[in-house]
C-alpha cells in the first residue's frame, strides 16, 4: 500500500506564498506522476500542477506564474510553492500520485486525505 500525507495548509492572508509538501511511503518501486488537485466548496476536483518522473510540468491556467510544481525524487516527495493567493485560491488541496509499487505491476493512483487553504484577510 501507498500513503501520501499533505502538509502546508492553512490560513492565508491574500498574496500569502505558503508552500504545501506531500511525502509518498510505503511499497514504491517507481512513481510516474504527482502532483497537486484542488477541490473548492460545491465544485468538481480540479487539477492544479503535475509533474512528471523526466521532469515535464502542466499547470492550470489560472495558476499559471503564481504556482510552482517541485519534487525531492530521492524523499518521493512533491511540492507546491503558491505564491499571491487569492481568495478564489481557497480549497482543500489533494496529493496525487502514479505509483508502480513493484517491479512488474502496473501503475495505480493514489490520493493523499487533502490539506485545506484558505485565503482570507
Amino acid at each position: 500500500q501507498v500513503q501520501l500525507v499533505e502538509s502546508g495548509g492553512g490560513l492565508v492572508q491574500p498574496g500569502g506564498s505558503p508552500r504545501l509538501s506531500c511525502a509518498a511511503s510505503g511499497s514504491i518501486f517507481s512513481i510516474a506522476t504527482m502532483g497537486w488537485y484542488r477541490q473548492a466548496p460545491g465544485k468538481q476536483r480540479e487539477v492544479v500542477a503535475t509533474l512528471t518522473s523526466g521532469g515535464s510540468t502542466n499547470y492550470a491556467d489560472y495558476v499559471k506564474g503564481r504556482f510552482a510544481i517541485s519534487s525531492d525524487n530521492a524523499k518521493n516527495t512533491v511540492y507546491l510553492q503558491m505564491n499571491s493567493l487569492k481568495p478564489e485560491d481557497t480549497a482543500v488541496y489533494y496529493c496525487y500520485a502514479y505509483v508502480r509499487p513493484r517491479a512488474g505491476s502496473n501503475f495505480y493512483a493514489y490520493w493523499g486525505l487533502g490539506t485545506q487553504v484558505t485565503v482570507s484577510s
